[in-house]
Parts: structure tokens; sequence; C-alpha cells
């Protein structure tokens, strides 16, 4: 079966936005919504697989959709949405509990990751969670996933996913007129550009995150222009010199790190980087970087400012969304329902 191109994707409201989120997918984002039909969702059901405190959840979903829009997302190009708001999300979710085995589950090691030592604590949703990311795409038979490098585990599970409904179910698919019987396509990886790991600027050795204790070792897209400087005044360095060649990176991960966040912002290569900064200190790069960062980021976190002084609006882009992310996700979970044998 010839499936339509569709690209999905998302990111939690949990904690705020950060230059990684920005290098690491969005700007991939950006770039599709130009050539392809986009949905680009706040995943807050994922966010509760963690305890949220309901208010401060409220206005996480609206300041992530602010930093989606102020990055450059457009709401009438893509489709922007809170997953919450469209029940095909929560309806195929059950199902793939259903189609996926425990044993794939057990595999995941973000799951291990996020439960630590006491798993016995974790919630079910933090363990399920990776058949909600498949339902997320396949609600929408979404063929294209940006994707990090942490995600990558999980898109594999919604392709197995995906080809074990297609295989439980080839008789009742044929008989819905699927004459090839795959109901759902295999969702592809989109490699998500030059800096798909943005590490943190405490340590080069460590992603960049949202759950990171100090506020140092990340850039915020709401952090005002005196901020963005400080942060990367006080990056973490090396005493020696940059290189003249990228192989010189090698074993100095802040180095490596912060070369790659200016290569990233400017769209060259690093060692177009090193090619003007090679041999100089951190005390003449940093200056340049940060002078960069506050070029970049500064309008958005100016534009998240002004659409979070909004609710109204930004809500109002949301249930937009969430609409039209509803008009195709249902008539794809009317067939589903009709071919898992469900009476509608």
């Amino acid at each position: 079966m010839k499936f339509q191109e569709r690209v999905f994707s998302g990111m939690q409201p949990t904690g705020t936005l950060h230059l990684g989120n920005y290098l690491g997918a969005m700007l991939k984002w950006i770039d599709l919504q130009k050539t392809h039909e986009c949905i680009y969702c706040v995943v807050d059901l994922h966010a509760i697989t963690v305890w949220q405190d309901p208010e401060e959840l409220r206005q996480a979903i609206r300041q992530v959709t602010a930093s989606y829009i102020a990055a450059g997302l457009d709401p009438q190009k893509s489709i922007l949405f809170n997953q919450s708001q469209v029940s095909a999300h929560a309806e195929l979710a059950w199902i793939f509990n259903c189609v996926a085995r425990l044993g794939w589950l057990g595999r995941m090691t973000q799951f291990k990751d996020k439960a630590g030592k006491d798993r016995e604590k974790a919630s079910v949703g933090l363990y399920a969670y990776p058949n909600l990311m498949a339902a997320d795409i396949l609600a929408y038979r979404a063929t294209h996933v940006p994707v990090g490098d942490d995600q990558k585990q999980h898109l594999e599970l919604a392709r197995d996913i995906a080809q074990k409904f297609n295989g439980d179910f080839a008789a009742a698919i044929k008989a819905a007129g699927h004459e090839d019987g795959e109901f759902f396509p295999q969702p592809e990886p989109v490699i998500t550009g030059p800096a798909t790991r943005v590490m943190s600027l405490r340590d080069g050795s460590r992603k960049m995150s949202k759950s990171e204790p100090s506020d140092l070792s990340r850039i915020n897209l709401i952090d005002d222009v005196d901020l963005i400087a400080k942060k990367i005044k006080k990056a973490k360095t090396d005493p020696e010199a940059l290189p003249s060649e990228t192989d010189g990176l090698s074993g100095r991960p802040e180095a490596d790190n912060l070369v790659g966040i200016y290569a990233a912002l400017t769209g060259t290569a690093k060692a177009d980087v090193l090619a003007d900064f090679g041999g100089r200190q951190f005390s003449a790069f940093k200056p340049a970087l940060a002078e960069l960062c506050v070029e970049k980021l500064g309008p958005i976190a100016q534009e998240v400012s002004r659409l979070m002084n909004d609710p109204a609006e930004i809500d109002r882009v949301l249930v937009d969304g969430a609409n039209r992310a509803r008009a195709i996700a249902s008539p794809i979970m009317d067939e589903v329902k009709d071919i898992v044998g469900f009476i509608r």
C-alpha cells in the first residue's frame, strides 16, 4: 500500500525547552513543514507517566506551544495540538497494549534509566510509554518521525507493533479493502541535523537536559539575552586553544560541544568553525558564540513572552490543531475498530 507521506513528532511539557531541543529537533521540524504534511504535538499524556502538578502542567503545555510557534513552527502550515485533546492516542494505545509483547517493553533501555533501581514504584504508564508513542505515530499513519538517539529504540518498537498488527489482523485488513494486508506503515526515522546531541554546558559527556539540576547546564528558549551570554561565559571548557582540524576535538567533549553549537546555529560544519577559530583561545571564541546565541535565540524568548501574555490565543491554536488532527485520526480509528472486531 502506498501511504501518504506524513511527519509526526512531539515534545513533553515537562520543564522548559532548551537549545538542545531547538538544534536537535526543532530546526528539522521547521524545515520539514516546507515539504511535508506535518503534525507536531505537545505530548501531555506522556508527561503524566510521572506525577505533574495540574496547574503547572497546563502552564507548561502553553509554554511549549508558545516555544514551538516562536521557534518557527507555523500553525497554518503544520498541525499543532496537545495530545490529550485527541482521544485516538489513548484508544489506539490500549489496542497496542494488547498487540505489543511484554518482552519487547522489557528491552526498552529508557524505562530502565528513568525507573532507576526501584522499578516496582514506577507507574504502569512509564512502562507502557513506548506503546503510546507508537499510537501517537500510527494514529495518523505517519511515515516519517524525526527522532533523537534516545528515541530510536521506541521507533523500532512502533515498527514492530505496526508489523504485528498487520499480521495479526491480515484477513480483516484485506476484507476491509486493503488487498496487500498492510494497514499501518513502517515509519522511518528522520535524521535531525548536525547537532542531534547537544551536550550540557557544565559536562560535555552528558546530554543537555531539562532535568539537569543546574540551570547553567542549558540555554532555555525563554532565557533573556543577558542570561544567555552569562551561561556561555560560564560554560565549562579546557585550557587548550581550539584545534585547527576536527580530529583535534577528540577527547575534548566541552570544546567539541561548543564548536558543534556554533556550527549548528550558523548552518555550517565544525571544520568551517575551526577554520575561523582554530588556534584561538576560548576567551576569544566564547564572546563570538555568546553573540551568535543571543542573535539567534533572543528573538525566540521575546516571542515566547509575548505569546504567553495571551493564553487564550495559545488555547485557540491548540483547539484548532486538535480539530485538524482529529479529522485525520478519526477515520483511521474507525477502520481500526472495524478490523479489531468492535461494534461502532
